[in-house]
């Protein structure tokens, strides 16, 4: 037994905020499909809390992680990656943060960690994998690698009731398009509605995995457009929520032996390099004159990379610190990185783990798109331009996504010494 507990906090914004999560889309919020949310759950001494927004940055993950009332190494603060949600991280995404929101956002993820503290009670944990659902695609390549994996943790309390259910699936929360304009958790929000309607009382969270490269079929360029898809709707976002649920709820999971809760960071570095070819001035000169020429969606996109070339002109390229953490439970693992973690990258991590878990990303920051070394050369979105909507002044340098399976390997080596000495 091990004592857990779980809080929820609404942090649905009102109406008429600045959107996230397309580079084409400048409409503002009209109004909410569904609740935002931030979720917590407190395991022993280690916690996770995750909500509804686009991403957490650095500094907010450590003022969260300060408040939380626990050893700040054992808090992971990670974002579901929905693109239907408010601008969450000052400074980047592409358009200006509301500060209000931004406290918001920070009080209701201290607030959940709070209540989940404060409601915790002696639980069994049960572990066991889904069957694969078969939603997430690779949208680079079509045989590209896919975490596959559908990891599922039940907490139950004395009596034998579901208290929380711990899940994760990698796949991009971004079934609806640029023309929606109403807050949404996207997939994740019918996925837990389902898992909590087949565990009435339990709290569900889910955490997104490493899903950079993994999403529901269609290419990252179509952020770039305002064309309505008649495959990403509301219902299709249902359909793909409810699916993956159905796979949690039918999990079949195995007591887990929980001696000692244990957890380790590791800080690494992660260099950045310039892969366009002319200099930022001469771009801000060259994407200026298309914005002019341009119409609808290009005309934002050329205004919004001319902007960011006047912004990093100057600049120089030092290199940003990541943090990578682990956590063990018993026998069950968890690895969580920053940023748009690739496929690939989790598939290594899940190799050198050495037990069953949770490969997340999103977590205690996001500063874009890290790929692994080999995917350089397929160049596109991820790699060449992403930077630019994230507000960094460069690519991450190749090897970047290796450094943090290193630290992993790290954080992970750690987490499992401290399980071992009771």
């Amino acid at each position: 037994m091990v004592r857990v507990g779980a809080g929820v906090v609404d942090i649905t914004p009102p109406a008429g905020l600045a959107m996230t999560g397309f580079g084409a889309r400048t409409e503002p919020a009209t109004g909410a499909h569904d609740r935002l949310t931030a979720r917590a759950l407190v395991i022993g001494d280690t916690a996770v809390v995750v909500a509804d927004v686009l991403g957490i940055d650095a500094a907010m993950s450590a003022r969260i992680r300060a408040r939380s009332g626990l050893d700040e190494r054992a808090v992971v603060v990670a974002a579901v990656h929905n693109h239907g949600g408010p601008v969450s991280m000052a400074g980047r995404l592409g358009a200006e943060a509301e500060p209000n929101f931004l406290q918001m956002l920070e009080d209701g993820c201290v607030e959940a960690l709070r209540m989940a503290r404060e409601t915790a009670c002696e639980c069994s944990l049960h572990f066991g994998y889904g069957a694969e659902p078969g939603i997430g695609k690779n949208r680079r390549h079509a045989d590209g690698p896919i975490d596959r994996k559908l990891p599922v943790l039940i907490a139950r309390n004395a009596g034998g009731e579901a208290l929380a259910v711990l899940t994760s699936y990698a796949c991009h929360p971004v079934v609806l398009d640029a023309t929606n304009l109403l807050w949404t958790a996207d997939y994740p929000h019918f996925l837990r509605a389902e898992v909590e309607g087949y565990f009435p009382g339990a709290v569900a969270v889910f955490l997104t995995g490493c899903a950079g490269d993994i999403n529901t079929g269609h290419t990252a360029q179509a952020s770039m457009s305002l064309a309505a898809n008649p495959a990403r709707t509301y219902t299709e976002a249902e359909r793909i929520g409810r699916a993956i649920a159905r796979s949690v709820c039918e999990a079949v999971v195995e007591p887990v032996m929980v001696e000692k809760t244990a957890f380790a960071e590791a800080m690494t570095l992660l260099d950045f390099e310039r892969r366009e070819a002319e200099s930022l001035p001469e771009l801000v000169r060259q994407w200026s004159m298309a914005a002019d020429e341009a119409e609808g969606p290009q005309k934002v996109i050329f205004r919004a990379w001319a902007a960011w070339a006047h912004r990093f002109a100057e600049d120089p390229l030092l290199p940003l610190q990541a943090r990578v953490s682990a956590m063990r439970w018993g026998g069950v693992g968890l690895a969580a990185l920053p940023g748009e973690i690739f496929s690939q990258t989790a598939l290594d991590i899940r190799t050198l783990m050495g037990l069953p878990g949770f490969v997340i990303c999103y977590a205690d920051d996001n500063p874009g798109y890290i790929p692994p070394a080999p995917e350089y050369a397929h160049g596109g979105y991820e790699v060449d331009e992403a930077h630019r909507y994230y507000g960094l002044p460069a690519s991450f340098a190749k090897g970047s996504a290796e450094r943090l399976v290193e630290a992993a390997a790290h954080a992970l080596e750690q987490a499992g010494k401290g399980a071992k000495t009771a």
